[in-house]
């Protein structure tokens, strides 16, 4: 059953308006009103159930009243806006993002997704016109993973995998997630009301910038996201001889951080070797480390990223071998010890294939892409279909000041995803 029988008096200005911008301008006002919410004088950084937190969350309650939603907060903290459908409590699909930033953040990292969805909500109703079903417009507050040691609370209890036991993590001041949620107004005890399931839910949409360069480097305003990676994360401690830099000679040396140098090049060629790979020696540290000294030390992580567990899983057997086989040449010691393991999260491929015919309808080129950073979306692996939008973004930069979406690409994104609600069921 077609979503809106008549799909052209939905969006018929908006979908197909090529002329303005006027949807992306208005976006672009809205995150710049909510980047003025902030826990930091001068910069922007709204922690998980803090004080800006909860100015935030005012404020786009307002702007999803306004714009035709009932409004409700949930056990996490999670805002949700439901615009009706012409039939009472008819299933839903969701589309939202995260209102959360890490600290000294740019304003388009998860707001824009809240937002670009709220706006083409209020189109709608301003338009007077309902679909078949639901729409809800989400914004999850615990993305981030800023303020307590595990993320995405809000969308896990809505893919219904809330792990309780978080109830109880402390931040750095000692506030419990529990305190912490009471204190911002929400009951704990109806986390579990939170949980979706394809019978009351169709799916999850969300419309993100890239937070990469791909998309610049294509000339693209848009990109349809085919997976959302999964990772590999770890530490390699090397144990060689620390020594006198002066008398040491070269054939008698255990140099520690040669070694390291080594296993970092080792790293890069086989992520090279491998298209949709990414994997990366983000930390190097030399215990005791001296102008003079023969390091003797030395500790490095290691993250490795795929859409395919398959390759990644792969690449890091392949890896691990190596830097044993590096350390073992050089006379050092090594122990690696892997902390973090998280599957990829394909993207629902009917989801996709009706963003990407939505793309082509509003004549938007575009590419297709993985994610390689985490996203509330990948808590409902599994659970419901998802899909994922991205918006090209200056320099690929993120969490940073800088960061950057133009109003252009913006509104592009936002004609895309109000195509695809008028086509969703066709």
């Amino acid at each position: 059953m077609p979503l809106s029988e008549n799909p052209s008096a939905a969006f018929g200005t908006l979908a197909g308006d090529h002329a303005g911008i006027a949807l992306g301008r208005a976006i672009v006002a809205r995150l710049d009103e909510l980047a003025g919410i902030t826990d930091e004088p001068g910069v922007l950084t709204r922690l998980y159930l803090g004080p800006a937190h909860r100015r935030a969350v005012d404020l786009v309650s307002s702007w999803m009243t306004e714009a035709g939603m009932q409004v409700s907060l949930d056990g996490l903290g999670s805002l949700i806006g439901r615009y009706e459908g012409t039939t009472p409590k008819a299933p839903a699909l969701v589309i939202g993002s995260h209102i959360d930033t890490v600290r000294n953040a740019g304003r388009f990292d998860g707001n824009l997704g809240v937002v670009t969805a709220l706006e083409v909500v209020r189109s709608l109703h301003r338009r007077g016109h309902r679909y078949p079903l639901a729409i809800e417009v989400v914004a999850f507050g615990d993305e981030e993973g800023v303020r307590f040691a595990s993320t995405l609370g809000g969308s896990r209890a809505m893919a219904g995998r809330f792990d309780a036991a978080t109830l109880d993590e402390r931040d750095s001041a000692g506030v419990s997630r529990r305190e912490a949620l009471a204190s911002f107004g929400c009951d704990v005890a109806t986390i579990p009301r939170s949980a979706r399931s394809p019978a009351d839910t169709l799916g999850y949409v969300e419309v993100h910038i890239e937070q990469g360069p791909v998309l610049e480097a294509s000339g693209l305003a848009i990109g349809v996201v085919t997976a959302i990676n999964g990772a590999s994360r770890g530490t390699v401690a090397l144990t060689g001889k620390a020594s006198h830099a002066g008398t040491t000679p070269m054939d008698l040396r255990s140099d520690a951080l040669a070694a390291a140098a080594e296993i970092i090049l080792m790293v890069e060629r086989r992520a090279r070797e491998q298209p949709g790979l990414v994997a990366t020696v983000g930390h190097i540290e030399t215990p005791g480390g001296a102008v003079n000294t023969v390091p003797g030390k030395v500790r490095l992580t290691l993250d490795l990223r795929s859409p395919f567990d398959a390759q990644r899983e792969a690449a890091l057997g392949a890896i691990t071998r190596d830097i044993r086989a590096i350390a073992r040449a050089r006379g050092i010691g090594c122990d690696i010890a892997m902390s973090y393991e998280a599957p990829a999260a394909p993207c629902d491929a009917g989801l996709s294939a009706r963003l990407a015919a939505s793309a082509g309808r509003c004549g938007v080129p575009y590419t297709s892409l993985p994610s390689g950073a985490g996203h509330d979306a990948m808590a409902f692996r599994g659970v419901l279909p998802f899909a994922m939008l991205f918006v090209r973004c200056r320099d690929g930069l993120s969490h940073h000041p800088d960061e950057f979406a133009a109003a252009d690409d913006i509104d592009v994104a936002a004609r895309v995803l109000a195509d695809f609600l008028d086509h969703l069921a066709t």
